[in-house]
């Protein structure tokens, strides 16, 4: 079974996440902050990550720099979560290691459709 980690400091957004997430046959993980995330990344290697674009007290740039230092099983999927359309946001999460975007707010058929574009990349 594939696996998500959702990195959000909303427990809405996570909880909307993982129901998605496993309606679509993943096993889901969650992490309020890049600390959190960074210890669940200690455990297991996801399939996908999924990073908002601000979390408190941290740089979701810096973090999805930091993913892609560290020595992991696989090579996840980094999608970034974002509430504004900004183009140099998208470049700078790009540049730090990001796979992709999408904005808030999304559903099941956006990311089922995110989750079909990375299928026919791979």
């Amino acid at each position: 079974m594939k696996l998500c980690l959702i990195v959000d400091d909303s427990e809405i957004i996570r909880k909307y996440a993982r129901l998605i997430f496993e309606s679509l046959d993943y096993r889901a993980i969650e992490a309020e902050t890049t600390d959190g995330a960074l210890d669940r990344l200690a455990g297991e290697t996801p399939h996908v990550i999924l990073a908002d674009w601000r979390i408190p007290g941290s740089n979701t740039h810096e973090f999805i720099s930091n993913i892609r230092r560290m020595t992991l099983d696989r090579r996840p999927y980094i999608i970034y979560l974002a509430t504004e359309n900004d183009a140099a946001d998208f470049s700078r999460a790009q540049m730090a290691g990001a796979d992709d975007f999408l904005l808030k707010p999304f559903n099941r058929e956006i990311i089922e459709m995110k989750l079909q574009e990375i299928r026919v990349a791979a």
